[in-house]
């Protein structure tokens, strides 16, 4: 059972999508992803293992999940978002919505809008083959 946010939960996320090409962009995209292509950074302080940084890159229709120690150098991002463990779990687990969370000022987003708001839309049409991983994750 791979533990949320480590290396074997990106593996994990990674293999369910591996050969799968997901829908193209909404109109909604912007112009940062209206190519499909575009890199969304979450930055998780507070986990098991210490502060990370999830890094989810689109590219033609495939996600790719990588995870790693905050302050790392990492590749650009179109946006980023920066929460708490507590609160990225609660969001995995729907025990909260972006929406709420953003309102409630529980996670912050430096960025383009538009680009979290694509890949929101690239993960729910990847859900279908994500879903073991949910009921296999352990928080």
């Amino acid at each position: 059972m791979p533990r949320f946010l480590t290396p074997d939960w990106a593996e994990a996320f990674n293999a369910a999508l591996d050969g799968v090409v997901l829908p193209g962009p909404g109109p909604d995209a912007g112009l940062a992803a209206a190519d499909g292509k575009f890199t969304v950074a979450q930055e998780v302080r507070g986990t098991p293992d210490g502060d990370i940084r999830l890094v989810l890159r689109a590219s033609d229709g495939t996600l790719v999940l990588d995870v790693g120690p905050l302050g790392e150098a990492g590749e650009a991002a179109e946006v980023t978002i920066a929460l708490e463990y507590e609160d990225a779990a609660a969001l995995a687990q729907g025990r909260l919505s972006p929406a709420e969370a953003l309102n409630a000022g529980r996670i912050r987003v430096r960025g383009d809008l538009s680009v979290l708001t694509a890949g929101q839309d690239l993960l729910q049409a990847a859900r279908e083959h994500t879903r073991a991983i949910d009921a296999d994750t352990t928080y």
